[in-house]
C-alpha cells in the first residue's frame, strides 16, 4: 500500500536540566500532538540517546522515539540492534530506527575514532544497516562483510514492531540511494562537506538541490518509492509576524539571498498561517510529509501541529 503522505511532526531535543524536566518535555511533546521525539547522537552537550529515549518512552504512552540519527561508527551494529530492540520492547513498539554514517568532525577528533574517507564510512554504514535490519527481524543472522562479521546470532529480545521502521537521512547521492532502497523513512538533508554545519552545508540544502536529491531517491527506490515517507529536518523555525524582515536579516548568516532563504526547505519562518502554507507547498513539491523542528521552536510551532497533523 502506498504511503498516504499524511502530515506528522517530530521534535528534536538534546538535553534538559534534570530527569524530571526531561520527562516533562516528553509528555508535553506528546500532549501537543508531536508524533516523535528525536535525540541527536553526538559527544557534545547532550544526553546520551539510548538512556534519554528510554526515559522519554517510559514517561509517555503514544509518543514515538528515535535518534536523528545514530552514528554507525560509534557503536557496533549488533550492540545497537540489541539496544533498539530492548527499547522497542520497553516502549511497547514506539521506536523509529534512525541510522547514519557519521559526519561531525569534532566527535571523531575528541574520541579518537578514525574519521575515515566518506566512501569508507558509507561502506561501513551500509554493512551496519544490513546487520541491524536483519537482527531486528525474526531469523538468526550470519553476516560476513569487510567491516563486520556476525555468526549465527539470534538477536534477542525481538522488537514488538515487526520490524521497527528504519529512517536513513543523507545529502549525497550514494546515501540517499541506500536510503531509497532499504529505509522506510528517507530524510533529505543538506550535505555537510566540511564536517560542520556552516554556510556551505546550508547552501547544499537549497530548494533546487533538494529537487535533485528527491529525484535520486525516486530513481533508486523504483517501485518502492510510493511506500516511502519523506522527512525534512528544519534548522530554524521562527513564528513571527515579520517574515520578510527576518528573512532579510537572517539570509547572510545562511550564506543565501533572501529569495533563496524564503524557499529554503530546512527553515520555517512566518505566521502560523504562512508556515502552514510553506509546509503544504513542500509536501506538494518534495512529497515531504514528516517535518521535524528543533527544541527551541516546539511550543511556538504547536498550533501548526494542531492544524496539520494527520491531514
Amino acid at each position: 500500500m502506498s504511503h498516504q503522505r499524511r502530515f506528522r511532526f517530530g521534535v528534536q531535543f538534546a538535553t534538559a536540566p534534570s530527569g524530571a524536566a526531561w520527562t516533562d518535555l516528553a509528555r508535553k511533546a506528546e500532549d501537543l500532538g508531536y508524533s516523535t521525539l528525536f535525540v541527536p547522537d553526538h559527544f557534545g552537550d547532550q544526553l546520551a540517546p539510548i538512556a534519554a529515549l528510554t526515559a522519554a518512552a517510559v514517561a509517555t504512552t503514544e509518543l514515538r522515539v528515535g535518534a536523528l540519527v545514530f552514528d554507525n561508527d560509534y557503536r557496533h551494529p549488533l550492540v545497537l540492534a540489541k539496544e533498539l530492540a530492548t527499547l522497542d520492547v520497553l516502549s511497547a513498539g514506539r521506536v523509529e530506527v534512525g541510522l547514519g554514517a557519521g559526519w561531525m568532525l569534532s566527535d571523531y577528533a575528541e574520541s579518537g575514532i578514525a574519521y575515515d574517507a566518506p566512501a569508507t564510512r558509507v561502506d561501513r554504514f551500509e554493512e551496519g544497516l544490513q546487520v541491524i535490519t536483519r537482527l531486528l527481524g525474526p531469523d538468526p543472522v550470519t553476516f560476513e562483510g569487510e567491516h563486520y562479521t556476525i555468526t549465527a546470532h539470534q538477536g534477542l529480545p525481538k522488537p514488538v514492531q515487526s520490524p521497527p521502521p528504519i529512517l536513513v537521512g543523507g545529502g549525497m547521492k550514494r546515501m540517499l540511494s541506500i536510503a531509497a532502497r532499504h529505509a522506510d523513512i528517507v530524510g533529505i538533508n543538506p550535505t555537510i562537506p566540511n564536517g560542520a554545519v556552516d554556510g556551505d552545508a546550508a547552501r547544499s540544502g537549497l530548494a533546487e538541490a533538494t529537487d535533485e536529491k528527491l529525484q535520486w531517491v525516486r530513481d533508486a527506490a523504483g517501485d518502492r518509492y510510493g511506500d516511502l515517507e519523506i522527512n525534512l529536518l528544519n534548522f530554524a523555525c521562527i513564528v513571527t509576524d515579520d517574515r520578510a524582515g527576518l528573512i532579510e536579516g537572517f539570509a547572510p548568516g545562511f550564506s543565501m539571498t533572501p529569495e533563496e532563504l524564503a524557499d529554503f526547505p530546512h527553515a520555517l519562518i512566518g505566521t502560523v498561517d504562512e508556515i502552514v502554507e510553506q509546509i503544504e507547498e513542500r509536501r506538494e513539491r518534495f512529497d515531504a510529509s514528516y517535518v521535524v523542528v528543533q527544541a527551541d521552536a516546539f511550543e511556538a510551532f504547536a498550533p501548526v501541529v494542531a492544524r496539520l497533523a494527520g491531514t
